[in-house]
């Protein structure tokens, strides 16, 4: 079921994601340096150097034609986003244009659709849904500052993200939210405990979705949970590692890390489709052994487990088809 892909140094290429006709890997250099190649003849088609001061930043929205890269600068007065559109029959890069601007560094990806958070003409902070190719987008709706959309996750048919209102007050509101991803609103997703939803992934109409609230001193771990449908009753999944809950094909998936009495970690993944009673087991890593978050592509799921005991270190990326 599960098939190596890459095994390198952890200081060698790490695979950000593969495409049916391309392969995406990354240096461990500061800034990230990008590469796509060719699968059939093994040719890089663009080498993505970002500018001095920039970081590259994952994911790497990518189809047969296209990829977006974004490069980040945090550091300085000027914190920067810059994102570029590479054509992969030619290699050259250019700014997209009539897209909203990227204004946080979370790009939410599938296929060759992808989501991302920009601040309008009024300074709100507006969730975009956009197509690689076309470019086409909409907004699927905005909110006023202080507050601002975050965390999308993408699926074949909707977009899911969280909304946070009066950051950095004891007023701190975090909900998550799902819309379609052609058209129609956006829906709040009802929660276990109101106000410290964290992130989530929505198919077919049912939502798997964390919750931890900001005062909690392990953010790592969050509480997860699933609705079949917006009116249906939320079941309890236990626990999953933050940030790690990805639609694929017709599944949604997450991590999951335990910890023994002896402080050491062992990760697994969980997958989940409407219509079965509880999740099933995915993949169970070695203990000892840490698993980086997920990506999808092509209804094809890659995870890069890093082996940092084994000497020398280093790190496999796998994947299963779902």
């Amino acid at each position: 079921m599960w098939a190596n892909v890459l095994r390198q140094p952890v200081d060698g290429q790490h695979l950000v994601t593969q495409q049916h006709k391309y392969v995406v890997t990354r240096g461990s250099d500061e800034a990230g340096t990008t590469t796509i190649t060719d699968r059939t003849s093994k040719k890089a088609v663009v080498r993505h150097v970002p500018a001095t001061g920039f970081v590259a930043q994952s994911p790497v929205v990518i189809d047969d034609h296209w990829a977006l890269i974004e490069d980040i600068r945090s550091d300085g007065p000027d914190p920067q986003i810059k994102v570029v559109r590479y054509d992969l029959t030619t290699g050259k890069a250019a700014t997209p244009a009539g897209i909203p601007p990227v204004s946080e560094p979370e790009i939410g990806a599938y296929n060759g659709t992808f989501a991302y958070s920009s601040t309008d003409a009024k300074n709100r902070s507006c969730l975009i849904v956009a197509d690689l190719s076309t470019l086409k987008s909409r907004a699927v709706t905005c909110v006023d500052a202080p507050g601002y959309v975050a965390d999308p996750v993408v699926s074949a048919d909707t977009v899911t993200f969280s909304e946070i209102i009066a950051p950095e007050t004891a007023r701190r509101c975090k909900r998550i939210l799902s819309a379609p991803l052609t058209n129609g609103p956006a829906k709040p997703v009802p929660a276990a405990t109101n106000c410290i939803q964290w992130s989530g992934a929505t198919i077919g109409g049912a939502t798997v979705w964390s919750e931890v609230a900001a005062a909690d001193p392990n953010q790592y771990q969050s509480k997860a949970y699933v609705r079949e449908s917006g009116d249906s009753p939320a079941r309890a999944l236990g626990t999953v590692v933050t940030d790690t809950i990805l639609a694929c094909g017709n599944w949604i998936l997450w991590e999951v890390r335990t910890v023994s009495a002896t402080g050491e970690e062992t990760y697994q993944i969980n997958r989940w489709r409407p219509g079965l009673a509880t999740p099933q087991r995915m993949y169970a890593a070695k203990p000892g052994v840490a698993l980086t978050p997920m990506t999808c592509q092509d209804n094809t799921v890659y995870v890069e487990a890093a082996y940092l005991a084994s000497t020398p270190t280093y790190t496999e990326t796998i994947s299963a088809a779902v």
